[in-house]
Parts: C-alpha cells; sequence; structure tokens
C-alpha cells in the first residue's frame, strides 16, 4: 500500500447496493483505499458484496458503538473519510467529535425535510408522496451528534412525476448511486478530511 493513500471505511446494515456501488466507482483508484466495512447486521447481504471486493469487515452489536469497541477499531485504522451507506443507527458522539467532518451520510430526502429517527428507504417516499411535494431527491451531509442535522454538502433535486413511493426510491437511488462516489472524492480532495 502506498502511504499516501487516502483511506475510506463505509458503515452499512443491509443489502448493501450503495456499498457495491462505491466499489465499483472507487476500488481501482491508485490513491484511495476502501479499508473496512463497519456492519452491524452478522446477516446482511452488504457482507457477501464486501467479500466479493475483498474488503476486511468488522461486524459488530449495537452496543458496541456506545462500549467504545467501534471507535478503538477506527482510530486503528485511521480514516480519512467515514461514509454512511444504507446505516440505519445513530453515530455516537465520541465517534462524531472524534471524526469531526469526516463523516458523511446520504439520506434519501431534501434535508431538513423528511430527516430523522426512522426516516429511512421508503418511509421517506411514502411520506413526500402523502404530503403532495412537488419535488424530492437525495442530500449529502457530514454527520453530527443528531440524526439528518449535520452541514448539508450536497443535494439533488428531481420533480415528482408519479404519486408512487416504489418508484419515487428507485429514481432518488439512481441519483444517489450517480453522485455519491463523487461527492465522496469531493470530500477527500476539499481538505476537511
Amino acid at each position: 500500500m502506498l502511504e499516501n493513500k487516502k483511506k475510506i471505511v463505509v458503515f452499512a446494515s443491509g443489502n448493501g447496493s450503495g456499498f457495491e456501488n462505491i466499489c465499483k466507482k472507487l476500488l481501482d483508484l491508485e490513491f484511495l483505499e476502501i479499508s473496512k466495512l463497519y456492519c452491524n447486521n452478522n446477516k446482511a447481504l452488504v457482507l457477501d458484496r464486501a467479500k466479493k471486493y475483498g474488503i476486511e469487515n468488522f461486524i459488530f452489536q449495537n452496543n458496541d458503538l456506545k462500549n467504545k469497541k467501534v471507535l478503538l477499531d477506527l482510530q486503528k485504522v485511521k480514516p480519512d473519510l467515514i461514509v454512511l451507506a444504507g446505516f440505519l443507527k445513530k453515530i455516537p458522539t465520541d465517534i462524531t467529535n472524534k471524526f469531526k467532518h469526516k463523516i458523511i451520510n446520504i439520506h434519501p430526502s431534501l434535508l431538513p425535510k423528511y430527516g430523522g429517527k426512522g426516516m429511512y428507504g421508503e418511509n421517506v417516499h411514502k411520506k413526500v408522496i402523502e404530503n403532495n411535494e412537488k419535488e424530492s431527491g437525495f442530500t449529502i451531509h457530514y454527520v453530527d451528534q443528531n440524526y439528518d442535522e449535520g452541514d448539508i454538502i450536497f443535494q439533488k433535486k428531481i420533480p415528482i412525476k408519479k404519486k408512487d413511493p416504489v418508484n419515487l426510491g428507485k429514481e432518488v437511488l439512481k441519483l444517489e448511486h450517480k453522485y455519491y462516489p463523487e461527492i465522496i472524492l469531493k470530500c477527500l480532495s476539499d481538505g476537511k478530511s
């Protein structure tokens, strides 16, 4: 490994389509290493995806976020950026303080609307449709001690054509996959991380 390689780690909880997209787009870059996948679900499909790409995984219990086991491992890895990709737990303050402006998340709404605990995936899209919004999209933001409240890095809006949360979710996910790898690279190069 080159000494000057930028290191990212990814946190994910589910099937891992976002994680796989990041791997496909960024894994072959000479200056970047996806050092580890952190996962709080030992049955998650994302673990198979990590194995496919030869990326080490760190499986943990939810209480390991609070008891510093995850923080201690992150301090050993020393990532330049922590990327949340479908990770459904709140990151504790000791981690957000230690890695200030080094943790980013992607959220399937135009924050500050439709953020917070329980607002993920189809839950978000259903609320957007219920409230007759004219547009939706996604937000990439820095992670702080509160759900979906960190500084916004990037947003992409799309008009809502059909009043169907499943189709809206597919449209938003397609855009997330297009832009998240680009914004990860931007965050690595902008000097904050």
